[in-house]
């Protein structure tokens, strides 16, 4: 047996996929296009894919998608996984659409007090899918208030058809929030200075002060008042797709946060059809910090790897730019791409998500064991892919670009914001 360092924070990378030959998967190929087909070995430069009908047919592996081929590289290596069944809340491609209004259900934030002792400051309360753990006693209408902004990003998050499936991290039953009474008490935790909330990856906890979520103490009692769920929607944004963030760049992760962060929210509703005028107003709005809608080399943004990423957002101000570059091209790319359907991103998309799938096939391998310290132990033949390997959260923008030169995508960028009123910038 192997025993090595379980990676477990946003900038891990993806496992080998290992999957058994007998299980019907979706294929897709180069175009994007889909069949569902069982692996029935390797021949030559070709994948064996075993049809409905019984009938097995040999299909180029260089034409297939680059999660597809590393699966079918690891299976005829042998590799005997179980495969993860088809998630009967994910939708193929075509048959997806972006939302309307996405309404929270009332039974989503429907409040159950757990624990509650005042000595350990801890009381423990749970919605339909999240456990919170706070420092002081909330109120039940209280708590369904701070609940229902949580659960109404993962209704949105799961209707968007970027096929996103908002499960709790392996091993935990609900989300984790983390809730601390004061902001002394919330940067003693871990919770960086200057933020106002912040999903931590490697403890799968989103931590947040009180005052973040709108939380008054009135005596000696705490009460909701309005304020802005911004911040709160984008880190939440990050937690319902904490299997992802080690298969993505960097500029899809905080754009895709940014443009849920965008859509209009009040008391559990978010109007995502009125997302053409919120990005309008977005553009407006970073006026107000001297930000132009401007990115000075698409490819650069595009292929930047997290070392990069984190030089190039060294200052809260260059942060911010580079935030608001990822949300212009998450915009475009949903809304404004080729015949406007997003059917470019919804690609990419599908092609993380089989990286995704992959790394759950691993570790829910028996032979697959989690061990104390966040180390797991593996058996020498499933020789899984060497780790920190940074171009793999770059492997699928191919897919994005879709053969056009950056010069053309820069051109078509712009003139496609101009078909909404805006001006933007591309090189």
């Amino acid at each position: 047996m192997r025993v090595i360092p379980l990676l477990v924070a946003a900038l891990a990378v993806p496992l080998a996929p290992l999957f058994s030959q007998q299980v019907s998967r979706q294929w897709t190929d180069l175009q994007g296009r889909t069949v569902e087909a069982a692996f029935a070995g390797l021949e030559g430069d070709s994948v064996l894919l075993r049809m409905g009908n019984g009938q097995t047919v040999p299909f180029p592996l260089a034409r297939l998608s680059e999660a597809d081929q590393a699966f079918a590289r690891t299976a005829g290596g042998g590799g005997s996984a179980p495969a993860p069944a088809t998630d009967p809340a994910r939708l193929p491609i075509d048959k997806r659409s972006w939302p309307g209004t996405v309404t929270v259900p009332t039974r989503s934030v429907e409040i159950r007090a757990i624990e509650e002792n005042a000595a350990a400051r801890r009381y423990v309360y749970q919605s339909e899918a999240f456990e919170f753990t706070s420092q002081a006693k909330l109120a039940g209408s209280v708590m369904t208030e701070v609940a229902r902004t949580f659960e109404a990003t993962r209704a949105v998050v799961d209707a968007l058809p970027w096929g996103v499936v908002c499960r709790p991290p392996d091993g935990l039953p609900r989300f984790l929030a983390a809730l601390y009474e004061t902001r002394e008490d919330y940067v003693a935790a871990g919770g960086p200075e200057l933020s106002g909330g912040v999903y931590n990856t490697a403890e799968k906890t989103f931590r947040i002060p009180f005052a973040s979520l709108g939380l008054e103490k009135r005596g000696q009692t705490y009460f909701k008042s309005d304020f802005s769920s911004d911040t709160l929607v984008h880190e939440i944004t990050h937690q319902m797709m904490h299997d992802y963030l080690a298969f993505l760049p960097k500029w899809v992760i905080e754009g895709t946060a940014e443009y849920v962060e965008m859509l209009p929210y009040r008391a559990g509703v978010f109007r995502a059809d009125s997302h053409k005028t919120a990005m309008k107003e977005a553009i407006d709005s970073w006026a107000k910090y001297g930000f132009q809608p401007v990115i000075e080399n698409l490819e650069t943004h595009l292929t930047l790897g997290r070392d990069a990423w984190d030089a190039a957002s060294a200052t809260a101000e260059r942060m911010r730019e580079m935030y608001h570059k990822s949300h212009l091209l998450v915009y475009y790319f949903c809304h404004l791409d080729g015949d406007k359907t997003g059917a470019r991103f919804l690609r990419f998309m599908e092609a993380v998500h089989g990286e995704v799938a992959a790394m759950r096939a691993f570790f829910a391998d028996p032979r697959v064991k989690r061990l104390e310290g966040g180390r797991f132990s593996y058996p020498r033949d499933l020789k899984p892919p060497p780790f920190n390997d940074e171009a793999a959260v770059l492997r699928h923008v191919a897919l994005l670009v879709d053969e056009r030169s950056y010069k053309k995508l820069a051109e078509e960028i712009v003139a496609a914001y101009r078909t909404i009123g805006v001006k933007v910038q591309v090189q």
